[in-house]
């Protein structure tokens, strides 16, 4: 999962340099669309499941980034090119936010030597990128003696991937035979993606699909899931708080004219983007297996996962054909 985090680094890097993110007033809109779609899922676990499991409210508040635009790009000219720029850019802030989350909320105790190694091994990265060292077999050993430190220390190492993926530097990649349509020239991170994304999307994610999302579907497990309040205060989470929390955020923003909204953007189309966001998938299956110790309760919070990641799916659908007739 560290090459996940890596490759989702990259993205946010790639956006908070030359993308949706590089601007202030570009970003303000997806960020306090973000925040909502965060503060809202946490607070309706936290209102459903609280006596049981407090620990679960980070669960509802990721979105799954691939899935979550995959879906706005298959309705193709319907949905709005804005409504898909920032759908990725809220999705991007999202995932910082699970990532801090993940590293501040579901670690274990800190181990402060390791720690200090790994500091000094983000030291010796910043010192390659200074050097104008191009080498990746050189990279990759400080690469993995970063993971290995934080995995040490007690924060969870996939941080390692995050923190690399922000170090990469968006500058012109000389030696490639990668071509790039837009600009005629592949920046570095470009060229990482490339190389990368492949790996995390065909490799990295369907082993651990198989390895987090193998629950037996049975009518025992379903009938123990809908009498659980943990997977009532996942389900509601991103059905209903990822909407609504993207809704009122934006609306508020725009009130109180710190944001703007683009051409294409309305409260409908804004409530069927933040459905979209509902799907969580990946990083909440990956957050569902960090918050539950217990087996029992983390395949009943992978089943909501994936049940209310199917039902946000199918009503951003409906949402989107429907508003589409008016």
């Amino acid at each position: 999962m560290s090459i996940f985090f890596f490759v989702v680094g990259l993205e946010i890097k790639r956006e908070l340099t030359s993308g949706h993110l590089a601007s202030m007033k570009k970003a303000m809109l997806p960020f306090v669309a973000a925040l909502g779609g965060m503060l809202f899922p946490a607070l309706i676990y936290l209102a459903i499941a609280v006596s049981v499991a407090p620990a679960g409210w980070g669960v509802p508040v990721a979105t799954d980034i691939a899935l979550a635009v995959g879906l706005l790009t298959m309705l193709g000219p319907s949905v709005a090119a804005s409504l898909r720029s920032f759908l990725l850019a809220l999705a991007v802030i999202d995932d910082i936010g699970a990532i801090l989350i993940i590293a501040f909320v579901y670690s274990t105790g800190i181990s402060f030597s390791w720690l200090a190694a790994a500091i000094i091994s983000i030291g010796f990265v910043a010192l390659l990128k200074k050097t104008r060292v191009t080498s990746l077999a050189v990279y990759s050993l400080f690469a993995f003696t970063l993971w290995f430190s934080l995995y040490k220390t007690g924060v969870h190492p996939t941080l390692a991937g995050v923190i690399l993926g922000l170090m990469t530097p968006n500058i012109v990649h000389e030696r490639t035979k990668i071509e790039d349509s837009d600009d005629g020239s592949v920046s570095v991170i470009e060229w990482l993606e490339h190389k990368f994304h492949p790996l995390s999307t065909f490799f990295v994610v369907p082993i651990f699909a198989f390895a987090n999302t193998g629950v037996a579907i049975t009518s025992d497990s379903i009938k123990g899931a809908s009498q659980s309040l943990i997977a009532w205060g996942i389900f509601f989470g991103l059905v209903i708080g990822k909407p609504l929390g993207v809704l009122f955020a934006a609306l508020m923003a725009r009130k109180l004219k710190v944001a703007e909204f683009s051409d294409g953007m309305n409260r409908s189309s804004l409530l069927a983007t933040g459905s979209a966001a509902g799907i969580g998938f990946t990083v909440a299956i990956f957050i569902a297996n960090l918050a539950f110790k217990d087996s029992v309760e983390q395949d009943i919070a992978v089943l909501a996962v994936i049940v209310a990641s199917v039902v946000s799916a199918l009503l951003s659908l409906a949402l989107f054909k429907l508003f589409a007739k008016k």
